[in-house]
């Protein structure tokens, strides 16, 4: 890529928009999945017991097995918030940053 073409990009007020909207967003969904992670990683610590809970009386699944499946579904769900916005919002600004190159 040219310098010229660079520092225009560089100094496009919607490309600085385009870089603190996308990780700001990344930032928050991540703290979202680490504070799922880690809530899931201190209760087995310290409280393992509330996970060893059978989830009926016939059942041999304790109830830590649908929440540690609800966490890998969380991670999912967040992924294709991300991919949902990124395709949307982001690439809308990129185009518009492109654009305004040509």
């Amino acid at each position: 890529m040219q310098p010229e073409l660079v520092e225009k990009v560089k100094n496009n007020p919607k490309y600085h928009e385009l870089v603190s909207k996308r990780s700001r967003f990344a930032w928050i969904l991540s703290i979202i999945m680490l504070v799922i992670y880690y809530a899931f990683i201190l209760v087995i610590a310290f409280s393992p017991q509330s996970l060893a809970v059978k989830v009926s009386e016939s059942s041999v699944i304790t109830v830590g097995i649908p929440i540690g499946l609800l966490i890998i579904i969380s991670a999912f769900v967040l992924t294709s918030i991300y991919v949902w916005r990124a395709n949307t919002e982001f690439d809308n600004l990129t185009n518009q940053i492109k654009e305004e190159l040509k």
